[in-house]
């Protein structure tokens, strides 16, 4: 008789306990996966055009970026070089569609089309982060330039031109920038540093960093550059841009130093810039 009541208890301690993990939500592990491993940013690198080897750029970003943050990509590459040929997937109403940012590193001065330039701007006019790269700076010189743009207010900032190839010294301005806290200033190998025509940013935008150059003159002369290089902009009111005249060869692009500051720029528009998205991609290209 107690051997029976004793495996009677049993089995309705067994039940209740069934009962108890029963009522615990059956998604509680998954939620805990994606505080873990939250979704990777999903970011539309637009390159190609004049002057650059974008070919090998386009990659050396990518892979770098993705090394250092949670960040996966679509790449459309545009291999025509020269100024006036606008990226292919310009042309869908809906380029931009099911993106959290958007890289521009394209190079095409000469595309003015306002139709086409408020295609590119609209997905940004509505709150689309965008993250501008080097020459990116220096396209759609539409109606209103070199004073004024559409694309110059995206930017951030009025160039329309720059120095010779000769190294940059890069000194930080707002070290307490999530995006630039704890860089050290440094110097680049041989790079262009574009102008500022205005010698200041808009009003909507933020430096970040400077960079100086010096160069000796073939009569002997010695002068200096010296401009922002590297900010960040509120676009539209709302729209988060982070934006660098860097960029020209590909040893800059590769160094350690500058994918660092694209990468936390990045995450800095998407609002993610965070431990949990310093982490690395579990791939580099999206699916679709």
């Amino acid at each position: 008789m107690a051997a029976r009541i004793c495996f009677r208890l049993t089995i309705i301690a067994a039940f209740l306990s069934m009962s108890v993990l029963a009522s615990v939500p059956c998604d509680m592990g998954t939620l805990r996966a994606d505080d873990d491993n939250p979704k990777a940013v999903r970011a539309l690198l637009v390159i190609g055009g004049c002057c650059h080897d974008y070919a090998k750029q386009k990659d050396i970003l990518t892979k770098g970026i993705s090394a250092r943050a949670n960040v996966q990509w679509k790449i459309s590459y545009d291999p025509d070089t020269g100024t006036k040929h606008l990226n292919p997937i310009y042309n869908n109403p809906q380029w931009a569609k099911g993106f959290d940012v958007i890289v521009h590193d394209e190079c095409c001065s000469d595309v003015k089309d306002p139709g086409s330039v408020s295609r590119i701007l609209e997905p940004h006019r509505g709150g689309l982060p965008g993250v501008v790269l080097h020459c990116g700076m220096h396209c759609y010189r539409s109606e209103g330039y070199p004073k004024m743009t559409p694309w110059f207010e995206f930017t951030g900032l009025a160039t329309n031109g720059h120095g010779p190839q000769v190294p940059i010294e890069i000194t930080f301005v707002d070290k307490e920038s999530p995006i630039t806290k704890g860089f050290d200033d440094w110097k680049t190998t041989k790079e262009e540093l574009y102008n500022n025509l205005t010698g200041k940013l808009l009003k909507t935008a933020h430096a970040l960093a400077r960079g100086k150059q010096t160069i000796h003159r073939k009569d002997g002369k010695e002068t200096i550059d010296d401009n922002i290089a590297v900010w960040t902009n509120m676009y539209n009111g709302k729209t988060r841009v982070f934006a660098t005249t860097l960029g020209h060869n590909n040893a800059t692009v590769a160094d350690p130093r500058y994918l660092d500051l694209v990468t936390r720029g990045l995450l800095w528009s998407v609002g993610k810039l965070d431990d949990a998205h310093l982490k690395p991609a579990r791939k580099i290209l999206l699916d679709d």
